[in-house]
Parts: structure tokens; C-alpha cells; sequence
């Protein structure tokens, strides 16, 4: 799956791009045919498809990610949900509020059984974002109190904007802004939670004042639960034998929250695998009101995939004779009577007391069970299989789309209009280039026996700086390290080593004549593309970056010519290629085992010094003609380059269609005043059949396929 969410990520990517050339092409193209075949093609509408189908998808990942069979437990306040799972789960109300008064629950918890478990809590808190964005920010926009804060301090220390003239008087949005009044209102009792590390782990005791808005006598107390994101509590359950599995308690709908219908949704579409509505029906006799039909069409549309009648419960909450509100039972089965015409499609209305254990475990939990370890694999195999069928289909649709795209623009016979007039500017083009390529190649030919200039100023730059640094020990220096060394023969091959090392770095640096050489003669052939072959507008670039960037923009399938510029572009002469070899063949003299000249039967530290100064002045010497005799050797490997570019880019079987292939896709670069707007349309073309070629490697329907 996490492939297929890939894919379609990078199908989206795509499909944006293409979108982008489409609205360009529309609005630069002056052929109506082509507009009004680029107008039909719809990617839009096959982008929000994709969004739509990547949410599912994170669902349905979720879903079948998870350990545990979910139950959610969903119903208005005060119809005894709380009780329910209170009952179930073996907690209190210490830890599960519950009230007859308000709404007491506060946050989402999600209540797991671990058999054995001392029962603990974790808090997930809102980060600064989380809550400006989606807590915060919704209410801004839906009650039009102007921009949303820019963050918590602006939230605390800025008065609440005033509820605009226009929405006051209408109940539902006084009592949304009332809910927002109690966020900001009450900011400095729960800002210290934002941006707590989560989850945070709490004891059994601090469970209720995280999780509800009041204590157990009622008193509204609490706020941290206006900071939290979401709860859980682990705990054993009474009923050991339930298996892996977990209640999700959702805060009582209807107290006008601004977002509690989408949470709602999103935490039915991935985290439940059931869900029971609770409700208390109530005397003098109770009915199915809209906002029983409302609950139910909300949880509805959460899975659509799946309908709900597949996997929901009613379960009616009986109540005894010496409850509050007594004996209901006849109230229940009124309302079991006539679910079927309200239009609540449910597997089975159960009635039972949610206070009673043995009722809510063997009336509601067991049957719950029971049906999913029957039905949970078939109800995920259809979400999948839908969800799949939907991918194939929208993989349909993208091809058909792709495929108009493909043939909007019309490529054959397009450049009719202006191919002659290319072809007259293209031949004159190629004599210009081709003689200007020659009079280069006849010029070095003339000085390919010649020094190389380059090279020799190196040289001589060498050999002064040789002369200048010869790192020679004095008579005293030589003295001391014959003591050190053990003798005059050990100071002298030291001194014959380091003096040999100095010398040979020195020549390194022939190698930044050679470059420069070989730079000067690149830039040489890029000069005569720029002028001669009026390629300079296509890049900034000069001299060897220019070769380099030509031949990248070459495409693979022109072989010679990109073969020909690959040549000349990567072609280098190096010291350690064409004079490292010889150098060290002089540098023999000042190695002890080769030196031609040993001391004295009684040698002397003025001995040394004087052997030493000979050597490298001879060595020296020697070096200098070793180089002297391949200066030419530059210019005659910059002869031989050039020369194999010409028969590689102008000499080749087809070469010269190459070439007019290339300059014809660059012609508004070449010729602007004659091509300027044809070379924009056809740069524009490629980009949208490149973009159509992604899109179209992005949508083969095995990247589709995760069933």
C-alpha cells in the first residue's frame, strides 16, 4: 500500500505539472483547433479524485495497521454512554466522566484492555500549531471575527472580536462563539499543556481532570481538556476473555464544538471497526428526532465504502424501575418499532441496561464480538476492494486524459510554416560553422610543431622558483644532523631525499600551464560555435562550461554529435600524464641509491653542501631539457583534438541532420528575431510531452494494485 500511496503522490506531482504546460499552451497558442483541444483535456477534477482516493487509502492503511478490534461508542449527552463503557471497562467515573447535568466529557479517549495492567493513562497534547490552525483558526473563519491569530500570545493578550451584527441572532453560531469565549477565557488555565512532549503519562487519579470539564460533584472546574488532542487508558477489563481490543469514547454531539462532526468522521473512517449508538429513550414517550437521523447520516458518510447498516449497532438503554427516570422499557421497544421507518439501518437494535455488567457484556459486548469475528475479514475485504476498483478506474480515466493530451498539440505537420525558412537559415548557418571550425583547425596545424606558449612561461616560472627555493641545508645544518643521523653518510642521504622532494614539487604546478593550454585552445572551438554557429544565447556559459552545457542539452539518440562534444569537453593534459615520467627519471641523481656522485673517504659537512648544489643544478638542468623537448607536444595534442571533434560534429555519415535536428530545437536562441515565439511554442511542447511521459510512467495500472 505504501507503494501504491507513493505512486499516486508522484502521479499527482505530475499531472500538476501538466496542468501548468496546459494553461501556458492555452494561453500563448493562437491555432483554435489546438486551444479547443487543450481546453477538453480535465486534469483538475482527476487531481482532487487522486486527493481524494490518497485519504482513503491512509484510512484504510490505519485500519488494517492496527492490533486491536475497535469499538466506538458515539450518542448525544446524557443517553448513557459514559455508563456503557464505564460498565464495560470496569473504570469509574473518576476515570470515564458522567453526569446528568451537561456535557461532562471533554476529549476523545480511547479506552485498551491489557489484562494485568495497573491502570494508567497518555495524553496527547495540541502543539502551538495544531491548536491555532484547527482548534482556534476554524472558529475565526466560520464566525467571520476577522484574521486568525498568528499565535498563542496574540490569542491571549487580543481582546475577542464581537460576533458580527449579521450572525447575531442565530442560535447555533451565538453558541459556537460562546465555545470559542471559553478557550480564550480560560487560555491562562490550560497554555502551559501546549507544546508538552507527547504523549504524557499520567496516573489513574489524573485521568478525569485531562479528560473532562468537571469534577464528580459537577463543579465545571477543569480546562485542561481544552488542550488535549486526545486520550487513552489502559486498563484490565472485568470480562478477561474480550481479546485484543478497544473502546473509543467520543465527547457527547451537541455542544456546538466547531469541528466535532469532522473529528468524528475521521475517527470513524480509520480507527473503528464497529460502531454503537447509545440512545436513553425517555418518558412520556420518546421518538427518533432529527438529530438522532443527523448522528446517524454524519456516521454515515464517514466510510462510504462500506455501509453503515454493515457494521453499526443501536443499542437502546433500558432503564429499571428505581432510576430517575423509571421503567423504559416500553419506551424502547416503541423506538425499536420504528427504526425501520426513520431511516436507521443498523446490523441489530439491542436493548439492554448499560449500567448492568452481565446486560452491557452479554447483550452488547459478546454479540459485538461475535459478529465481527465473523464478518471483520469480509467487511476489509470490501473497503479494499472498492477502494481498488476506484484506483482502476481513475487509472482509466488519467489514460484517456493522457491521450488527448498526447494528440492535442497536433505535432504532425506543424512546422510547414516556417521549416523553409529554417532551412535556408540552417544551411547558411552550417557554412558559416563548418569554415570557421577550419580556418581553427588550419591555424593549429600551422603551430602544432611549436612551443606551447602556456607551457613554457610555466617552465620558466619553475625553474625561477626552483633556483630561488632550493632548501639547501648550511655547512652548521649539516654538522648537527651529522651528529643526529650517526655520521656524514646518513646526513647526506637525508638531505639527498628532502632536497629531491622540494625540487619535484616545484614541477607539480607544469600542470597549470597544461590546463590553461588546453583551456585557451576550448574556448578557442566554443568561440567559434558562439559567433560562427550563433549558439551563444543558449547559454551564458564559456569557454569549457560551455562545451560541457552544449553537450548535455544534446539528446542521447544524436549520437555523433554528442560523441563528438563529449570528446573535446572531457578531453585533459595533466603533468602527471605527459611529464611526471620524465621528470623523475632526472630526479634519480638526488635519490641515494642512484646518486653518480658518493663522498670522500673522509667526508666533511662543506663536502655535502658542495655535492648537493652540484646535483640539483645539474638535475635541474637536465629537467629543464627533458620539458624543453615536449613543448610542442601541447599544440599537437590540441591539433589532434580539435581535428577528431571536426570528424566527429562535421565529418560524420548523418552528422548533419544531427546538427539540424539540434539547431532546430534551439532555433529561437539561434535566429531570435526570426524564431523567438516558434522556439518558445516548441520549448513549451517538449516540456508538456516530457510531462505527459511522466504522467504516463506514473499511471500503469500494476502502480495501482495493492490488493
Amino acid at each position: 500500500m505504501d507503494k501504491v500511496m507513493g505512486n499516486l503522490q508522484s502521479l499527482t506531482s505530475a499531472l500538476r505539472q501538466l496542468e501548468q504546460h496546459r494553461i501556458q499552451l492555452f494561453s500563448e497558442s493562437d491555432d483554435l483547433e489546438t486551444t479547443g483541444r487543450l481546453q477538453e483535456i480535465n486534469l483538475t477534477a482527476l487531481q482532487n479524485e487522486i486527493s481524494s482516493e490518497f485519504a482513503v487509502l491512509g484510512k484504510l492503511k490505519i485500519r488494517f495497521s492496527r492490533n486491536t478490534l475497535n469499538i466506538g461508542v458515539i450518542g448525544r449527552a446524557r443517553q448513557g454512554k459514559s455508563r456503557l463503557l464505564q460498565t464495560l471497562s470496569g473504570l469509574s467515573s473518576a476515570e470515564i466522566p458522567s453526569g446528568d447535568r451537561s456535557h461532562c466529557t471533554g476529549v476523545r479517549s480511547t479506552i485498551h484492555h491489557n489484562p494485568g495492567v495497573k491502570t494508567y493513562g497518555e495524553v496527547w497534547f495540541y502543539s502551538e500549531r495544531e491548536f491555532l490552525s484547527d482548534v482556534i483558526g476554524p472558529y475565526y473563519d466560520k464566525l467571520q471575527l476577522g484574521s486568525r491569530p498568528f499565535s498563542l500570545d496574540s490569542f491571549a493578550r487580543t481582546p475577542l472580536p464581537g460576533l458580527p451584527e449579521s450572525l447575531q441572532g442565530i442560535a447555533e453560531l451565538g453558541a459556537m462563539y460562546e465555545h470559542l469565549r471559553k478557550y480564550h477565557s480560560n487560555f491562562d488555565q490550560y497554555k502551559h499543556l501546549l507544546n508538552v512532549i507527547s504523549p504524557q503519562q499520567i496516573s489513574k487519579e489524573q485521568i478525569r481532570e485531562y479528560v473532562a470539564q468537571d469534577n464528580e460533584a459537577g463543579e465545571r472546574i477543569y480546562f485542561n481538556y481544552l488542550a488535549v488532542k486526545e486520550a487513552k487508558v489502559v486498563c484490565g477489563f472485568p470480562n478477561e476473555d474480550v481479546g485484543q481490543i478497544a473502546l473509543i469514547d467520543m465527547p457527547g454531539l451537541g455542544d456546538t464544538g466547531l469541528g466535532d462532526a469532522e473529528r468524528l468522521m475521521t475517527i470513524l473512517g480509520q480507527d473503528v471497526d464497529v460502531v454503537l449508538f447509545i440512545r436513553m429513550p425517555k418518558p412520556p414517550g420518546d421518538f427518533w428526532a432529527d438529530v438522532d437521523v443527523k448522528l446517524y447520516d454524519t456516521a454515515r458518510a464517514s466510510l462510504v465504502d462500506l455501509p453503515i447498516h454493515n457494521w453499526a449497532f443501536m443499542v437502546l438503554n433500558q432503564t429499571a424501575a428505581n432510576s430517575l427516570i423509571g421503567d423504559n422499557a416500553r419506551y424502547c421497544e416503541d423506538l425499536t418499532n420504528s427504526l425501520a421507518t426513520s431511516h436507521i439501518n443498523v446490523v441489530e437494535c439491542i436493548t439492554a441496561s448499560c449500567a448492568d455488567p452481565q446486560q452491557a457484556n452479554q447483550k452488547v459486548l459478546d454479540k459485538i464480538l461475535n459478529y465481527l469475528l465473523e464478518n471483520i475479514t469480509s467487511l476489509d475485504k470490501r473497503y479494499a476492494k472498492a477502494c481498488q476498483d476506484r484506483l482502476i478506474r481513475i487509472q482509466s480515466e488519467v489514460q484517456i486524459e493522457l491521450e488527448k493530451a498526447k494528440k492535442a498539440m497536433g505535432f504532425g505537420g506543424q512546422k510547414d510554416g516556417w521549416f523553409p525558412l529554417f532551412i535556408k537559415l540552417f544551411n547558411q548557418l552550417w557554412d558559416d560553422l563548418t569554415g570557421g571550425l577550419r580556418k581553427l583547425l588550419d591555424k593549429l596545424e600551422e603551430s602544432r610543431d611549436c612551443c606551447d606558449e602556456d607551457l613554457q612561461k610555466q617552465l620558466k616560472i619553475v625553474l625561477a622558483s626552483a633556483r630561488q627555493d632550493t632548501r639547501f641545508p648550511s655547512v652548521e645544518q649539516i654538522e648537527i644532523c651529522r651528529d643526529r643521523e650517526g655520521g656524514y653518510p646518513n646526513a647526506y642521504y637525508r638531505y639527498l631525499n628532502e632536497v629531491r622532494a622540494n625540487l619535484s614539487r616545484h614541477f607539480l604546478s607544469l600542470d597549470d600551464g597544461l590546463k590553461r593550454s588546453l583551456y585557451n585552445i576550448k574556448s578557442e572551438v566554443a568561440e567559434v560555435l558562439i559567433q560562427d554557429g550563433r549558439m551563444g544565447k543558449i547559454t551564458d556559459a564559456r569557454g569549457t562550461e560551455f562545451l560541457k552545457i552544449i553537450e548535455a542539452l544534446i539528446p542521447d539518440e544524436l549520437g555523433q554529435l554528442k560523441l563528438g562534444f563529449n570528446i573535446l569537453a572531457s578531453f585533459e593534459l595533466s603533468y602527471r600524464g605527459l611529464i611526471q615520467h620524465r621528470i623523475r627519471k632526472n630526479l634519480d641523481r638526488l635519490t641515494p641509491d642512484k646518486a653518480p656522485v658518493q663522498l670522500s673517504e673522509t667526508p666533511s659537512a662543506s663536502e655535502i653542501h658542495e655535492i648537493l648544489s652540484i646535483l640539483y643544478e645539474e638535475t635541474l638542468y637536465d629537467s629543464e631539457e627533458s620539458v624543453e623537448k615536449i613543448l610542442a607536444e601541447p599544440s599537437q595534442a590540441a591539433y589532434a583534438i580539435v581535428e577528431e571533434f571536426l570528424d566527429r560534429v562535421l565529418r560524420s555519415e548523418g552528422v548533419k541532420d544531427e546538427w539540424q535536428i539540434f539547431l532546430e530545437e534551439n532555433r529561437s536562441d539561434i535566429w531570435t528575431s526570426e524564431f523567438e515565439k516558434l522556439g518558445q511554442n516548441s520549448r513549451l511542447k517538449r516540456e508538456w510531452l516530457k510531462s505527459i511521459d511522466e504522467s504516463l510512467s506514473r499511471n500503469r495500472l500494476d502502480l495501482m494494485q495493492f490488493t
